[in-house]
C-alpha cells in the first residue's frame, strides 16, 4: 500500500493577524515551537516567523517571558501568579510570576476568588505560588480575578536524612522520605555541620554533578536517633510540624494568672466529673446529668457538658493565639506530644484537674426520654472537677465494681450519666449515623522509646457515653451560633462523591449485596450492607470499602452538614486545648450570647474560610505524621525478624501490588506485583483485586494471606513482603486464556490510605 504523501511545508509565516489570533486561541501565551508546528513553517518560514515576531514585540503588541510569547498587556486565561499580600478588605492579591516591570511597568493585580465547594490541601497564603484561572473585571486597581486551580510545589529547601560519617572525613545521606528508598547522598568533606553518626539532619542540595552522587552540605542537625522518644522527630521536620514556641508565646503564657469568679456563674459545687482514656495528657472536658424534674418532660434528663475556657487566656492577636493557629492542632505521637499551647495553658491553668477551680464554657441540654434535645443554654463558669476517672474504671464500676474514687459517685454521677447515655442512644439510632467500625491500634512503648507490643483496646460503654455527650453539645454550639447569626467555622462531611459511589455499588454487586440507588444516599443505606455482612468473612473487607468511598472531614465556614453523623449543623466545641478550631468556636458563643472578653473579632468571611483551610490541612498532616511514625516504629520492631512468616490480611491493591496488613501488630506492608506466582496480575478496581491473566488466581481487598517479610527498613517505616499463600479462584470465572506479556513497567509504591479518626 502506498505510503500517503505529507501536506507541504510553508515557506511563508503566518501574517500579524493570523498569529495575533492563534495566541489569543492557545489561551495568549505560546511558545515559537508550537507557532512553527501549527504552521507548518520549513526554514524559510521560520525565519520569516522570527522577524514577525521582533516587529511585533517591538511595536508593543506583543511580549516575551523566556521561550513563549504572549499578547502584550493581557494575562492569559491560566497564570502562574505569586501571592503578594491583602487588600484592605482581606482579600489575597497575586501578581504574575513572569512580569518584566520595567518594560511594562506595574504588574496588574489579581484578586483571589474561591468557589462554593471547599478545597482539599493547603490554604494559600501570602508568598505562595499558585495556579489561577482568570477573569476580567472592572474594579477600581483591579483587573482581573483568579480561581485558584492549584498550589504549586515550591522548590525543595532541604533534604530530610540520617548522617553516617565514612573514614575520609566525608559521608552519607540516607534521605527518610520512603520516595527516596535506595538513593543516598554524598556530604562532601567539611560539609557536615558537626554531625555524627546516626543524627537527623537538614540538608540542602548542592550544584549537581553529571556523574556520581548528588551532593549536599547539612545545614541543621535535628536530633540523634539513638535517644529516646527520637524516631518521632523525622515526621516532626519532615512534614514542618511547629514543636518550638516562641519566646513571644511562652512568656504570655507564663504571666498567666488563673481566672477569677468576678462575671461567672459560680458552679463549684455541681459535681462534674472527666472521663477520659488513661493515658490522657489534657482534660478539656466534664459531664454531669440529673434526672429532669419537669412534669412536661417525664423520663428526661438534664445534661451538662463543661469545656475548659481556653478562650480566657488565649485572646485574638495575641502571640499565643498566632502560635495555636500556625499549629492548628496538638498532634500525638506514640513517644511524645507536641502540643497546640504550651503546658502552662494545656496541662495547667485549662485542664480540668479533680477539686481544683478552672474557667469552663458549659452547655445545659435537656433531652427527652427519647434522647432528642430539646432545649439548651450555654454558661460561662467557674466549676471544680468532683473526680478525674478513665473509661474502663467508670465501666467497672457502672458492672459493679467500684472502687474509692467511684464508690461515692455511683447514685449522684455515674448512674445518671448512664440512664441520660441510654436516651441519648435512642435518638441515635433513630438518627441511624454510619456505623463503620475500624479497629484502632495503639502502641505500648518501653522506656527506651521503642515498641513493646500493639494493642487494640476495646471500645467500651462509658468511651461511648462521652462521644455521645459531645456531639450533642456540639450540636448545640453550631445551633447557637447560627440562630444569633454569629459566623463559626463548621465541622463538615460531604456525601460520597458519585464516582465513588459508583464503585461501590460495582464491588458490592460482586458480593451480591446491594446499595440503594436513589437519588439522596443516607448513612442508613450503608448501614443496610454493613447489617447483612455482619459475622462473615467479608465484614472487615465491605467496612474498609465503605470508608474508603466517604469524603473527608473537614472545618469550612459555610455549613453543607455532617454526612457521616447525619446531622445538619455540627462544630467542634469540645476540645479548644487541642484543637484551634474549637477555640474559634467558643469564641463565637462569647459574642454570640455576649458572655464576657475573648468573643470573636469582626472577621471577613474569605478570612473565617481560610483558616477553616489551614486548620483542616493541619490536622491532615497531624494524621499523616502520627501514621508514619507509628509505620517507623513497627518496621524498627521488626527489622530483626527479617525471614519470619506472618498472618495478615490484604489491605489493599493497587496495579503496582498488594498491601498487606499484619494480624498481630498491624503494620502495613507492600507485595510487588511483580513477584506473586507466575502469572501476570492485572489490577480490576471493580473487585479492588490482582486477578492472574492466564490461570484466574485472585488476590482480593480483605482475603487472610500469609507472607514472608524479606525487607525492613525503620527509617523510612517501609516494610517488604513476599506472598506464600495461594489466590482465590471464585471472584472471575471463565476468563480468557491470554497470558500478557512478562514485561512490566515499574510502578511507585502507593501509601494505604489512613483510617480516619471518630468524630466528636
Amino acid at each position: 500500500m502506498p505510503k500517503q504523501s505529507k501536506k507541504p511545508k510553508n515557506s511563508a509565516a503566518p501574517v500579524r493577524k493570523q498569529l495575533l489570533a492563534f495566541i489569543q486561541e492557545r489561551g495568549g501565551r505560546v511558545s515559537k515551537r508550537e507557532i512553527v508546528r501549527a504552521f507548518r513553517l520549513d526554514a524559510a518560514g521560520k525565519a520569516e516567523l522570527n522577524s514577525l515576531l521582533r516587529g511585533l514585540r517591538e511595536g508593543g503588541e506583543v511580549d516575551r517571558s523566556g521561550r513563549r510569547f504572549q499578547v502584550a498587556g493581557k494575562l492569559p486565561e491560566v497564570v502562574v501568579a505569586e501571592i503578594t499580600g491583602r487588600d484592605r478588605d482581606g482579600e489575597l492579591i497575586a501578581e504574575p510570576a513572569e512580569w518584566d516591570e520595567v518594560e511594562h511597568g506595574e504588574a496588574p493585580k489579581i484578586r483571589l476568588a474561591f468557589g462554593r465547594q471547599p478545597r482539599h490541601g493547603p490554604a494559600p497564603g501570602v508568598g505562595d505560588r499558585a495556579l489561577l484561572r482568570l477573569r476580567d473585571i472592572d474594579e477600581p486597581g483591579i483587573r482581573h480575578e483568579g480561581r485558584l486551580i492549584k498550589l504549586l510545589d515550591k522548590a525543595p529547601v532541604r533534604i530530610l536524612g540520617i548522617y553516617r560519617p565514612l573514614p575520609d572525613g566525608s559521608g552519607r545521606l540516607t534521605p527518610v522520605d520512603k520516595k527516596s528508598l535506595g538513593r543516598e547522598i554524598e556530604i562532601p568533606r567539611g560539609a557536615a555541620a558537626g554531625a555524627a553518626e546516626g543524627d537527623l539532619v537538614s540538608a540542602e542540595l548542592l550544584t549537581q554533578r553529571a556523574q556520581g552522587l548528588p551532593q549536599a552540605r547539612v545545614r541543621e542537625r535535628l536530633g540523634s536517633l539513638k535517644s529516646e522518644r527520637a524516631v518521632s522527630l523525622i515526621a516532626i521536620h519532615a512534614h514542618g510540624i511547629p514543636n518550638v514556641f516562641s519566646p513571644q508565646a511562652l512568656a504570655e503564657a507564663e504571666a498567666a494568672l488563673p481566672a477569677p469568679l468576678a462575671g461567672r456563674e459560680d458552679w463549684r459545687e455541681l459535681p462534674l466529673v472527666t472521663i477520659d482514656p488513661p493515658d490522657a495528657k489534657d482534660h478539656d472536658d466534664a459531664v454531669f446529668a440529673v434526672i429532669d424534674q419537669d412534669p412536661g418532660n417525664r423520663g428526661g434528663f438534664v445534661l451538662t457538658v463543661a469545656i475548659a475556657d481556653v478562650s480566657h487566656y488565649v485572646r485574638p492577636g495575641s502571640a499565643l493565639d498566632r502560635e495555636a493557629l500556625e499549629r492548628g492542632n496538638s498532634v500525638y505521637f506514640p513517644d511524645r506530644l507536641v502540643p497546640m499551647l504550651p503546658e502552662r495553658i494545656s496541662n495547667d491553668l485549662c485542664s480540668l484537674r479533680p477539686h481544683e477551680d478552672r474557667p469552663a464554657l458549659a452547655a445545659r441540654m435537656t433531652i427527652a426520654a427519647d434522647g432528642r434535645k430539646l432545649r439548651h443554654t450555654f454558661h460561662r463558669v467557674m466549676m471544680r472537677s468532683a473526680a478525674k476517672l478513665n473509661y474502663a474504671q467508670a465501666q467497672a464500676a457502672l458492672d459493679g465494681r467500684t472502687d474509692e474514687t467511684t464508690a461515692p459517685l455511683m447514685d449522684r454521677v455515674l448512674k445518671p450519666l448512664y440512664a441520660a447515655y441510654l436516651a441519648l442512644s435512642k435518638a441515635r439510632d433513630a438518627r441511624q449515623p454510619l456505623a463503620l467500625e475500624i479497629p484502632e491500634r495503639k502502641l505500648i512503648l518501653k522506656p527506651d522509646g521503642t515498641l513493646d507490643r500493639v494493642i487494640v483496646p476495646d471500645r467500651i460503654e462509658t468511651q461511648r457515653l462521652i462521644e455521645e455527650f459531645m456531639i450533642l453539645a456540639n450540636v448545640a454550639a453550631a445551633e447557637t451560633c447560627e440562630e444569633r447569626r454569629v459566623p463559626l467555622l463548621y465541622r463538615v462531611h460531604d456525601a460520597p462523591a458519585l464516582e465513588k459511589l459508583t464503585a461501590v455499588r460495582e464491588f458490592l454487586a460482586t458480593l451480591d449485596l446491594h446499595l440503594s440507588k436513589g437519588t439522596v444516599l443516607r448513612p442508613a443505606d450503608f448501614n443496610r450492607v454493613l447489617e447483612r455482612v455482619k459475622g462473615r468473612e467479608v465484614e472487615r473487607l465491605v467496612h474498609e470499602v465503605v470508608l474508603r468511598s466517604q469524603a473527608q472531614a473537614a472545618y469550612d465556614a459555610k455549613n453543607y452538614g455532617h454526612f457521616g453523623l447525619q446531622l445538619r449543623r455540627y462544630a467542634h466545641f469540645t476540645s479548644p486545648i487541642r484543637r484551634y478550631a474549637d477555640l474559634i468556636v467558643h469564641r463565637a458563643l462569647i459574642r454570640a450570647l455576649k458572655l464576657g472578653e475573648g468573643g470573636l473579632p469582626d472577621i471577613a468571611p474569605e478570612l473565617l474560610a481560610e483558616t477553616g483551610a489551614r486548620v483542616s490541612a493541619a490536622e491532615r498532616r497531624a494524621m499523616a505524621a502520627e501514621r508514619e511514625t507509628v509505620d517507623r516504629l513497627v518496621a524498627h520492631h521488626l527489622a530483626d525478624r527479617v525471614g519470619a512468616t506472618f498472618h495478615g490480611r490484604i489491605s489493599g491493591a493497587t496495579r503496582a501490588g498488594l498491601f498487606v496488613k499484619l494480624d498481630d501488630t498491624g503494620a502495613d506492608g507492600f507485595v510487588p506485583a511483580r513477584t506473586i506466582g507466575n502469572d501476570f496480575f492485572r489490577y480490576e478496581e471493580k473487585h479492588h483485586a490482582l486477578i492472574g491473566e492466564r490461570t484466574g488466581e485472585t488476590y482480593r481487598l480483605g482475603d487472610k494471606v500469609e507472607v514472608k517479610l524479606v525487607e525492613a527498613i525503620p527509617i523510612a517505616g517501609a516494610l517488604r513482603f513476599e506472598i506464600l499463600s495461594k489466590g482465590r479462584h471464585d471472584v472471575r470465572r471463565g476468563r480468557a486464556q491470554h497470558p500478557r506479556p512478562p514485561h512490566r513497567a515499574h510502578q511507585p509504591r502507593k501509601k494505604h490510605p489512613h483510617k480516619h479518626r471518630r468524630e466528636r
